[in-house]
């Protein structure tokens, strides 16, 4: 309904109109509804720009709080515009945090020493499972940090630095020698013979910090999908089937299972498409030696190169 102009009393509108009082009458409503003149008020930018200050600065502290800051601020605002004024800027305490260990911040560590290009960078770690007679079975993986490809996964009774050894003298031979190896810091891995392998062939450890597993994070991370995908779905009933379906899970993992880091490519495929393997090692790396027949199981296989 279209109101009534103010007019004075004695008169009637023109057209047939009705007054403002008799229309307020016939409606009851108080004539005083038509009359109030709003108060324009100062503005809400002050406040709130103080209240983002505060919540700033404490952030755990809810409207009340902030409320109570304000008044001690010297600002005449009740609680409920105060309120009002929260919940239209979306302010919101956040929910409790636990404290988390920060990631890896090492000089070995992932964010410090990226990988730059395939081979650049492989990680190794061990992984424990058991058989269906209780029996241990020690994983062991290798995967290029850059492509996400897994290079080698071994599975044994139990593995030692010489095993680890031969399983990345196989690699070299088929692969090439990477620049740098990142692992933590088990015994198999800082054993003398890894060291001296590193030191023939021109390759550099990456020890991460002790008890630090996420410094070593493509390894976690890849164990992840085989704890999942593999160790838990399968009950193996010793070495030799332990062995068939690693291969077998390692070659779906490769050529058919997505990986959404490198764009649901499988990693096989993403390797491809970087273009032709170069023929010479990458650099920082030296060309793998001639082998020798082992004599010592505490002497590495191979000998550095003669000039």
């Amino acid at each position: 309904m279209k109101h009534v102009q103010d007019q004075p009393r004695a008169s009637v509108p023109r057209g047939g109109g009705a007054s403002q009082r008799r229309v307020c009458r016939v409606l009851s409503q108080p004539r005083s509804t038509q009359r109030y003149a709003a108060v324009p008020g100062d503005g809400d930018e002050a406040i709130v720009h103080r209240m983002h200050e505060l919540v700033r600065r404490h952030p755990r502290r809810g409207y009340r709080l902030v409320w109570g800051m304000l008044r001690l601020d010297g600002w005449r605002v009740n609680v409920k515009r105060v309120y009002r004024l929260w919940k239209r800027e979306g302010f919101k305490v956040p929910g409790k945090q636990h404290k988390r260990t920060r990631l890896g911040h090492s000089e070995n560590g992932i964010l410090r020493r990226k990988a730059e290009h395939k081979d650049h960078v492989w990680c190794v770690d061990f992984i424990h499972d058991r058989d269906d007679r209780d029996r241990p079975l020690k994983w062991l993986s290798v995967v290029d940090e850059f492509t996400r490809e897994c290079v080698a996964l071994e599975v044994e009774r139990g593995m030692t630095g010489g095993d680890v050894v031969n399983v990345l003298t196989d690699l070299f031979m088929i692969r090439g020698v990477p620049t740098h190896i990142r692992s933590d810091n088990g015994g198999e891995f800082i054993a003398k013979t890894v060291r001296r392998l590193a030191e023939i062939t021109g390759m550099e450890m990456l020890y991460i910090a002790p008890g630090s597993p996420w410094e070593n994070g493509y390894a976690e991370s890849f164990h992840g999908r085989l704890r999942d995908e593999l160790l838990n779905a399968e009950v193996f009933e010793g070495v030799g089937e332990a062995k068939a379906l690693a291969a077998a899970w390692r070659n779906e993992y490769n050529h058919r299972r997505p990986h959404s880091s490198l764009g649901y490519l499988p990693p096989a495929a993403f390797a491809a498409s970087l273009g032709a393997t170069l023929a010479v090692p990458p650099v920082g790396a030296s060309p793998l030696p001639p082998a020798r027949p082992a004599c010592d199981p505490c002497e590495p296989i191979l000998e550095p190169r003669l000039s």
